[in-house]
């Protein structure tokens, strides 16, 4: 087989917030698919870089008050630290604001004028008065004008599943400063899509460039109508590449994210001598882009579009995956279920995670969910009862003993030969993205093992003397199972693997084909523990830390307001009704604050000791730092929830909640009953 020459991506992660593993599970496939491709002998390289530029990255560095580029290259090198942590490691990562990627967008934007794909019209917005900045579907906030479900965004309802235009919305306000917006007008500038209509049917029909659903997609939504223009210009202030040729305006990001693939490569090449064209204008080198099913649209329109104008190669294939959920719920940083990378590496092995989604993940545009019930069962089973169990139940009888010379392939009943043979399978498994099959091919492997040495019973073996040649047989056999299982496994484990061979005084540089060849003559080492099993107390922990991080983000554990951008905000639409029995459950009480204080390292909230009169004190977590001075709220009387259940977070216990109002930050108001109430009565 001739060695392949290919170039490999991940979506570029928003710089805007720490990972979570949502993104983990596309990083983690891509990285699964680049160590096969180098088991095979193949050239590979792997890049990718944060995506920078956007409104969002400008506000968060203006309230941080410091420069954007400041933010960026913290944000860097945090996401790229936890990547690393999960073995995801890449030939170059960089990110969008580059000079590289400023002067590749530069001659992309130029070879679509000279193409004249562009024109300029004006666009009608909403414009924040008092922020002084047009604002994205994402930033404007209000009722749904179909179900009038509060809260939800200006471009989808996700309650009902109405789309409309921001407009639209039921009393809309920003969710920027809270204001009420404006309709106004601005020069936009845009790319005519509709030229490139034949040439994206053509391509992204072709067989194997995306995957059937993803194709079908483009085909029955946008493909069987005119294509609309794409508007690709901001207007300040924006961060992001000012256009050229249109002072004033910026470029979208959504325009010069995908350039910095490009850019990111010729950052690479300049530092080791290779030329860009060898991977982006060579029909020989194969491109690979690894994204998520809600950004297929960009990847697969307007990104061949771009690349097909400016003479660049075009994507070989684009493999789309589908969504994350997590016991059954989506990604959410409110309800604690958009696990960061970080907390999960406070407690959990990060392979585990990696055979997780490598048992889940398959070629289809599939959404997948990590059910920490089975995620547990599964790597007990599978990894520590299956694999590490084939060799701890074996190495031991041979420690500091030399394999056979020749591998008693006569009395093993044809496994070794059989695993062998599963090598194209798993290969043709591995290269179509079909994880999930191969992990079954593979636990099918080791089911047979693990019969093999529980017929044979090495431990009575042990026991005669007599029987030591055959007790070496059947451990060489074992053994030799154990490292084709884990060899066929390092895509996925490569930590795993790398300490499986030391078990065989093995060194590196494994290729695939090696599992079609026993090991004789090594030198079986001491029997170290290569797998702990999961504990499902430090499941709990996780998920309770994920639960306080969502706590302290949204202030839920004590404020009792919604502190997130676009809820409680004034004027919204009232929640569902509820009965008077269910609202009699509720045990509103008042509270005198005896003391309060600031969490440290929590951006929102204040730890308040509470007075329900008599000797009763309760501690609760409010997140009402930015609207109240610690000194200012002690004595004051105040209403609380007094029999809610407590919270643990990672501040503390939160053992009630305090009642406030208001659209959230500075704006929010605890509430306070007049005087003449003392501590401890009950609100009825």
């Amino acid at each position: 087989m001739s060695r392949r020459r290919i170039l490999v991506t991940s979506a570029l992660p928003y710089v805007n917030s720490d990972l979570h593993i949502g993104h983990l599970t596309e990083h983690i496939q891509t990285d699964i698919w680049r160590r096969f491709q180098v088991l095979r002998g193949n050239e590979i390289r792997y890049f990718c870089g944060d995506d920078t530029h956007g409104t969002a990255t400008m506000l968060r560095a203006q309230k941080e008050g410091r420069p954007p580029e400041d933010l960026l290259a913290e944000m860097q090198r945090a996401h790229e630290a936890d990547l690393n942590a999960f073995g995801v490691f890449y030939d170059r990562f960089s990110n969008t604001h580059s000079d590289a990627n400023r002067a590749l967008v530069a001659e992309m934007w130029q070879a679509l004028r000279s193409a004249g794909c562009i024109e300029e019209r004006d666009v009608t917005q909403l414009f924040d008065p008092q922020a002084g900045i047009f604002l994205a579907d994402r930033f404007v906030v209000g009722g749904c004008p179909r179900c009038k479900a509060p809260g939800q965004y200006g471009d989808n309802c996700e309650v009902c599943g109405a789309t409309y235009e921001p407009s639209d919305l039921v009393d809309p306000k920003s969710a920027i400063s809270g204001a009420v917006p404006e309709l106004r007008t601005h020069r936009h500038l845009f790319v005519r899509l509709e030229p490139f209509h034949d040439f994206l049917a053509q391509w992204s029909q072709t067989p194997g460039k995306m995957p059937p659903e993803t194709a079908n997609w483009l085909r029955n939504t946008f493909l069987s109508a005119p294509l609309r223009d794409w508007d690709v210009s901001r207007p300040a202030p924006y961060f992001g590449f000012e256009i050229p040729d249109s002072p004033g305006n910026y470029f979208y990001v959504w325009l010069d994210a995908p350039v910095g693939y490009i850019a990111t490569t010729k950052e690479w090449c300049d530092a080791n001598g290779e030329r860009l064209e060898r991977f982006w204008n060579d029909p020989a080198c194969e491109i690979h882009h690894f994204i998520g099913k809600d950004i297929a649209y960009f990847h697969t329109l307007f990104w061949p579009a771009m690349l097909k104008t400016a003479g660049y190669s075009l994507p070989t294939a684009v493999h789309v995956h589908g969504f994350l959920t997590v016991n059954g719920e989506k990604l959410s940083k409110r309800k604690g279920t958009a696990i960061f990378a970080r907390t999960y590496l406070d407690h959990l092995s990060p392979e585990y995670l990696r055979y997780y989604i490598a048992s889940k993940l398959s070629a289809r545009v599939d959404d997948i969910d990590l059910n920490f019930e089975e995620f547990t069962a599964k790597v007990n089973a599978d990894l520590v009862g299956k694999v590490v169990n084939l060799a701890s139940r074996t190495a031991r009888f041979v420690k500091g003993r030399a394999l056979p010379a020749t591998y008693p392939a006569q009395r093993d009943g044809g496994l070794f030969a059989a695993g062998a043979a599963a090598a194209v399978e798993l290969a043709e498994a591995y290269e179509s993205l079909d994880t999930s099959r191969a992990m079954r091919t593979i636990m099918a492997l080791a089911d047979r093992a693990n019969e093999f040495v529980e017929a044979q019973a090495p431990w009575n073996l042990k026991k005669d003397p007599a029987k030591d040649g055959e007790l070496l047989e059947v451990c060489a056999i074992a053994l030799n199972l154990f490292r084709q299982i884990t060899l066929y496994l390092a895509p996925v484990l490569p930590r795993f693997a790398e300490e499986s061979a030391r078990l065989l005084s093995l060194a590196g540089g494994a290729r695939w084909d090696d599992a079609t060849r026993p090991v004789a003559g090594t030198t079986v080492a001491e029997f170290r523990p290569l797998m702990e099993r999961v504990d499902p107390a430090k499941v709990e922990a996780l998920l309770a830390a994920a639960r306080a991080m969502a706590d302290e983000a949204t202030g839920t554990a004590g404020a009792g307001a919604a502190l997130d951008a676009g809820e409680a905000l004034a004027g919204e639409p009232l929640a569902p009704e509820c009965s008077i029995d269910e609202f009699g459950k509720v045990d509103l009480r008042i509270a005198r604050i005896v003391s309060a204080k600031a969490v440290p390292r929590a951006d929102k909230l204040l730890e308040l000791e509470v007075s329900l009169g008599g000797d009763e004190r309760r501690t609760i977590f409010a997140g009402i730092k930015h609207a109240y001075d610690p000194e200012t709220l002690v004595g004051r009387l105040t209403v609380v929830v007094a029999n809610l259940a407590p919270r643990k977070m990672k501040f503390g216990t939160s053992e009630g909640m305090v009642l406030a109002a208001g659209p959230g930050g500075s704006e929010l108001f605890i509430l306070s009953p007049d005087s003449g109430a003392k501590a401890g009565q009950r609100i009825r």
